[in-house]
């Protein structure tokens, strides 16, 4: 049967088909033009700016670190650029046979390769490792002519920072080093963190690490024109970086360098302050480090012979070491007694050799047979009695003691420009029921008085305290960065203008005290050291116990470990002639050295012969015959042998 056509039909869903065609087609170019309107008009400008983002890129441009300088303008830290050879972690598929590779082209130690793994142990999102730093000149040539073998591998023109006098005064300066996780930290509490982008390297300790902020200076940026491919094209504009201030410390670093060598091998530590500013003029611990050391950073054999050494070179010994201070402590407990109206200057005391207490001979530590007799006051300086101030200790209690000291600083912190000072121990009966939940007993005070007992001071609270007493009872913030240098004009800033205070003592005891440490650098245990000086020195002599021995046992040191053997120091302010006012004042303590009479007090002669008469040291001073003490019995640590 044939099929009739039905042309209406066809025509309407031809119809119908080309109308949804359309309407499909139409749609579809107003969307476009939506999309099109949407991008082009709308969004075209944040699409423009993230489309130059893709094509510029904004380089940080590091600002060269503030120079430091000591207090006549020598630079004791510095910069110079060089080129260092790093590997880039993401780019180099097998790192330990490129570095091989690498080592027949240019010398890699095994010191690199240490220092390199210990880079990627301790910091793991560094995009590049240096493995070679400060190539010559000859070494950058001889990898350039063969880059293309090592892919992921760079030069890099980087800034370095050095250390001119190497050991020198390095617990001052301290280091640099890479930023870490911590830093990243510390960083976010400065006051402008964005000037850290493109940082790597920050202060750790030292002046490098207080006046981070100062040294830094202000980061610049490049745009930089880049392909897709992320290389540079053209460098479109520049905003240039701002160098650092500069620092300029209140260190003399000629008179620095002759006490870190008077020191020699011996280890300890001595502050020299000049009274009238708070400028520290010497700040020494012994032995010391190279910082040099940690600015490429440290490879772990280096680090291990240093932070395992037990001498403890890393340990800063001026500022965190706390120390008994012995006989040191007693020109400051003579001037509580004038001050309190405990004595009078003629005040007698006897001094048989040894002072009872509840059944405890405290005995004398260096002193003639049968003791010194009568002792007065100013005597009592001179010959350092220790009976004397074992009776002077017990009437004045431990209290008064404390709040008499407290305002020179002893126990307390100085505020220092260094950061990570100890606040030691100056003890009272409210700080021993706090400590150990106990009661004071009188017989703790008696070891009080020779600067035994539970006393812990760090030598730069005994140069502070010591620099008080010599300027009058004026308290001077001590500081070892004395101005702050605008390296555009030169201007300077001073960190420390005035005075912190005052204590209010009589000029009378004051001079009275000042006469007496005078006299032991004439006639007392001083003598020998300043035999000759064409001026007055004031000075006292200490020897602080490190361990305790059995009763009615003899102090021999040749039968004590050298590390359990007293420790020797000194205190001094210069000159003290009759209304002269005193330059310079110090703290100093040799470790394990004995008597500090011939450890330690020829070493402050060579100080102040420096720095009062411009005469560098041609030989050791002379010295006493060493005497070996008579042994002090005391359950509460009471010797103390001038």
């Amino acid at each position: 049967m044939k099929l009739l056509r039905n042309p209406e039909r066809e025509v309407f869903y031809f119809r119908t088909r080309l109308l949804v065609a359309s309407t499909v087609v139409v749609g579809g170019f107003l969307l476009l033009l939506l999309r099109f309107t949407w991008l082009q008009v709308i969004r075209h400008a944040d699409f423009y700016a993230q489309a130059e983002q893709n094509r510029i890129a904004l380089v940080p441009v590091t600002a060269n670190r503030g120079l430091i300088k000591d207090r006549n303008g020598a630079i004791i830290a510095k910069n110079y650029s060089a080129y260092t050879l790093e590997i880039a972690m993401d780019q180099v598929r097998n790192v330990e046979t490129t570095i091989d590779e690498l080592s027949r082209v240019i010398p890699v130690e095994p010191r690199d390769r240490r220092r390199f793994y210990k880079l990627i142990e301790d910091y793991k999102r560094l995009d590049s490792v240096p493995i070679r730093t400060r190539l010559t000149d000859e070494e950058v040539a001889r990898f350039a002519a063969q880059r293309y073998r090592f892919p992921g591998v760079e030069l890099r023109a980087r800034l370095f920072r050095q250390y001119p006098l190497g050991e020198t005064a390095a617990h001052v300066l301290g280091y640099i080093g890479r930023v870490s996780t911590s830093d990243e930290q510390r960083i976010d509490q400065f006051s402008n963190p964005n000037d850290y982008n493109g940082t790597e390297y920050i202060g750790k300790v030292g002046v490098e690490s207080s006046y981070e902020e100062y040294l830094h200076g202000t980061t610049g940026f490049e745009q930089v024109e880049i392909t897709a491919g992320g290389h540079p094209v053209r460098t479109l504009s520049r905003s240039a970086s701002e160098p650092g201030q500069n620092l300029v410390l209140s260190i003399d670093i000629k008179l620095q360098q002759l006490v870190e060598k008077a020191f020699g091998d011996r280890r300890g530590a001595l502050i020299a302050i000049e009274p009238d500013t708070g400028d520290v003029l010497a700040f020494v611990s012994k032995p010391t480090f190279d910082p040099n050391l940690f600015v490429d950073g440290i490879d772990p054999l280096s680090w291990d012979g240093l932070n395992n050494s037990p001498d403890k070179p890393l340990l800063n010994r001026a500022l965190r070491g706390t120390y008994p201070i012995g006989s040191t402590y007693k020109p400051f407990l003579a001037l509580a007694a004038l001050e309190l109206g405990k004595r009078r200057p003629d005040s007698v005391t006897y001094d048989p050799g040894y002072f009872w207490y509840a059944g405890h001979e405290f005995r004398e530590g260096r002193a003639p047979k049968g003791g010194y007799g009568n002792v007065d006051l100013h005597r009592s300086i001179v010959v350092s009695s220790d009976v004397y101030y074992y009776v002077l200790a017990n009437d004045l209690g431990v209290d008064a003691i404390h709040d008499f000291m407290q305002p020179f600083g002893f126990g307390q912190l100085t505020g220092i420009d260094l950061e990570g000072e100890l606040a030691g121990v100056l003890p009272s009966s409210e700080w021993k029921e706090r400590r150990f939940h106990q009661k004071w007993y009188g017989g703790e005070t008696i070891s009080i008085g020779i600067g035994q007992g539970y006393n812990s001071f760090t030598l730069l609270q005994l140069a502070h305290a010591t620099a008080t007493l010599a300027n009058g009872g004026v308290v001077m913030k001590p500081h070892v960065v004395r101005a702050i240098e605008d390296p555009r004009n030169g201007d300077l800033r001073l960190t420390v203008p005035s005075e912190s205070g005052r204590i209010r003592l009589s000029p009378r005891n004051l001079q009275f005290i000042r006469d007496a440490m005078v006299d032991v650098n004439i006639n007392g245990t001083g003598r020998a050291a300043f035999a000759g000086a064409p001026y007055h020195a004031a000075g006292k002599t200490g020897t602080a116990q490190v361990v305790g021995i059995a009763q009615n046992e003899k102090y021999n040191e040749n039968k004590i470990d050298e590390r359990h053997r007293d420790h020797a120091l000194f205190i001094a302010f210069a000159p003290a002639d009759p209304d002269a006012k005193p330059r310079i004042a110090l703290a100093l303590l040799v470790e394990n050295a004995g008597w500090g009479a011939m450890a330690a007090a020829p070493i402050a002669r060579q100080v102040f012969d420096y720095y009062l008469l411009g005469k560098m040291p041609a030989a050791p001073p002379p010295t006493e015959e060493h005497v070996e003490p008579v042994a002090a019995a005391s359950p509460a640590d009471a010797k103390s042998r001038r």
